[in-house]
């Protein structure tokens, strides 16, 4: 235990997600031993994000503007529409550089013992962004854990009866995976979502 702001730096660092007591201890020492200007500069950084950044007005990615620069590039394919979780998920989507539709951010996963059911979620935004036939296909893109997979049978049963084409990303085994490492879940999933390639 350190004396006074030390320890209040400290204890605030630790409720980050993924940075335990050591980290948040090494974190508040970086600080303290950092120049002043930058330690102002990170500060008026974090003010900065919490002022200015808001959800996106039409898929709720996060941004500046009203819409995000994927909303707002005409580029896009406004038939295919991609549901995720967070807008990280976006981000790790378009690194691929395979998918050129638009995006629905729900904003989290349905998680009773978090207490999130699907009305904490933007789906009733998703239903309202399908009223006018635009959009032909809804790929689910949600995590594959527990979570994401309730949310991922939560929206195919509710949109299979729409008349739009809904997939979900394939799931199964990494690229330059090793087969006796593949969990079971992950080996299940990969013969399920096999392909095929002959005859």
């Amino acid at each position: 235990m350190y004396d006074g702001v030390i320890q209040d730096l400290i204890d605030e660092l630790g409720q980050l997600p993924g940075i335990g007591p050591k980290s948040a201890q090494r974190i508040a020492f970086h600080l303290l031993d950092a120049d002043p200007e930058d330690v102002r500069r990170f500060a008026a950084v974090m003010v900065d994000v919490k002022s200015k950044v808001h959800f996106c007005a039409v898929c709720g990615n996060v941004t500046v503007d009203e819409k995000c620069r994927i909303c707002a590039d005409p580029r896009r394919d406004d038939t295919v529409l991609c549901v995720v979780e967070e807008s990280k998920d976006v981000v790790a989507i378009e690194r691929t550089r395979e998918f050129r539709g638009r995006y629905h951010v729900l904003g989290g996963a349905i998680s009773p013992i978090a207490g999130i059911g699907p009305d904490q979620l933007r789906i009733k935004e998703l239903l309202g962004r399908l009223q006018d036939g635009t959009v032909t296909e809804v790929i689910i893109a949600t995590d594959p854990n527990l979570e994401g997979e309730a949310t991922a049978t939560y929206l195919i049963r509710m949109l299979s009866s729409l008349g739009l084409r809904v997939s979900k990303l394939a799931s199964g085994l990494p690229v330059g995976g090793d087969l006796e490492y593949a969990d079971e879940l992950t080996l299940g999933r990969a013969f399920e979502g096999r392909t095929s390639i002959a005859g």
